[in-house]
């Protein structure tokens, strides 16, 4: 997997609000995993539709409310989340751009469309976490989207999955955790 510069649009965001280079990488990865993700799920299922425009900005900006909630950079929180969306909000973003800065550390709610799960998704995976319940509802999500059986999107999902957390090392040591 390679890594995918991040648009114009979302680094003059960054610069905009002086993000730390720690963010700065980790937002590159996610954005390149989701990308990956992307192309290989549209490789799989051709039929599959996704809004990639929205799933790159959301991997791309999902975790911008750490430019103000500086020590969730380096322990868990989540009040990154809702100060993410506020920024998104006051400079402009309609709610269908910024809901990833909430969505992607709620994936339990039953709302979720698939681009939100495939940027949580890409949030975990980048890193070689796996989460069980996450990818059966992506699972899910591909079968009723693609009118495939469960089982047999399930065992293409799972290739895909085991490639990129294969590379999960790499990526870590290049962020700098």
């Amino acid at each position: 997997m390679k890594i995918v510069e991040l648009s114009k649009e979302v680094k003059n965001l960054l610069e905009q609000f002086d993000a730390p280079q720690r963010l700065i990488k980790h937002l590159t990865i996610v954005n390149s995993t989701a990308f990956y993700l992307v192309e290989q799920l549209k490789g799989e299922w051709p039929n599959l539709s996704l809004n990639e425009k929205e799933i790159s900005f959301g991997a791309s900006t999902h975790d911008i409310g750490k430019t103000v909630i500086t020590d969730e950079l380096y322990k868990k929180g989540k009040k990154h989340e809702s100060e993410g969306f506020k920024i998104l909000k006051e400079i402009g973003y309609e709610d269908t751009e910024s809901r990833f800065t909430i969505t992607h550390g709620n994936w339990e709610n039953s709302n979720l469309q698939i681009e939100d799960l495939i940027v949580c998704l890409s949030d975990k995976i980048w890193k070689g976490k796996r989460i069980n319940e996450l990818e059966e509802r992506i699972t899910l999500k591909i079968s009723e989207l693609t009118k495939m059986d469960f089982w047999d999107v399930s065992m293409k999902l799972e290739l895909i999955l085991e490639k990129i957390a294969i590379g999960s090392d790499e990526r870590i040591a290049w962020q700098g955790i």
